[in-house]
């Protein structure tokens, strides 16, 4: 953990925080506090170098113009992609699995290039999915069932060296009819989840803190109002 306090990278909240994904950052510093931690998050925007010593970052999802200027700035300010090399947790969500991708194109058919975190190509499908999402995970360190919203009209295609987050049961997923949803790869997690992702989903909370810590597991937290949460949108998806 870097220095004395943990600290939680939210990056480029200024373009990538459409859909309110910063709450992913809010959970993780929660989590990190009602343990005895100190945890603060640092916000990186448009107008900062991504710093690669940070424990743990999250991106969230945008539009298209918004990814342009996110794809540019972590091509020029290389940060997240150093953190990740050194097995720093890094969670992106919808769009930003398209960043981090080889190339996405964007709603009027245009090609662009991405940072290659994820080996995936995203291209825009015929309809948009909206709704409740559900998978089954198949990362090593979850159980319990996945839960979101998606909103996304872009296909991802995994390559070899990728693999999915989970195996859907209600929704679309990734939206190339693989049955499949998310992506894993290293230390990267991509999932189109919103919700924001980490507040349905504990679980997949407490596996980035116990990696960014280098621990096996963390001390359970009994929250009721997360379950409460969870029970009441995994019935929404069923």
């Amino acid at each position: 953990m870097s220095n004395s306090t943990f600290r939680i990278g939210l990056v480029l909240p200024d373009v990538m925080g459409t859909y309110g994904d910063g709450g992913n950052a809010l959970v993780l510093r929660q989590r990190m506090r009602m343990r005895g931690y100190n945890a603060e998050i640092v916000e990186i925007t448009l107008a900062d170098p991504v710093p690669d010593s940070l424990d743990v970052y999250t991106l969230g999802g945008a539009e298209d113009y918004a990814q342009r200027l996110a794809t540019r700035h972590l091509q020029r300010y290389p940060g997240l992609q150093q953190a990740a090399e050194r097995g720093a947790p890094v969670l992106a969500i919808c769009a930003a699995i398209q960043v981090l991708g080889h190339w996405y194109e964007t709603s009027a058919g245009e090609r662009v290039d991405g940072i290659s975190m994820f080996d995936v190509t995203t291209a825009p499908q015929k309809t948009r999915s909206i709704g409740e999402v559900l998978t089954s995970p198949l990362l090593d360190g979850l159980t319990a069932p996945l839960t979101g919203f998606e909103n996304h009209r872009g296909g991802t295609t995994l390559g070899p060296a990728a693999k999915p987050l989970g195996r859907v049961t209600a929704g679309v997923g990734n939206g190339v009819g693989d049955g499949f949803e998310g992506v894993v790869q290293g230390s990267v997690i991509g999932t189109y989840m919103h919700g924001p992702a980490l507040a349905r989903n504990p679980e997949l909370a407490d596996l980035l803190l116990a990696r960014a810590l280098g621990v096996d597991a963390l001390p359970p937290l009994d929250i009721d109002e997360v379950e409460q949460l969870r029970t009441e949108r995994l019935r929404a998806a069923r």
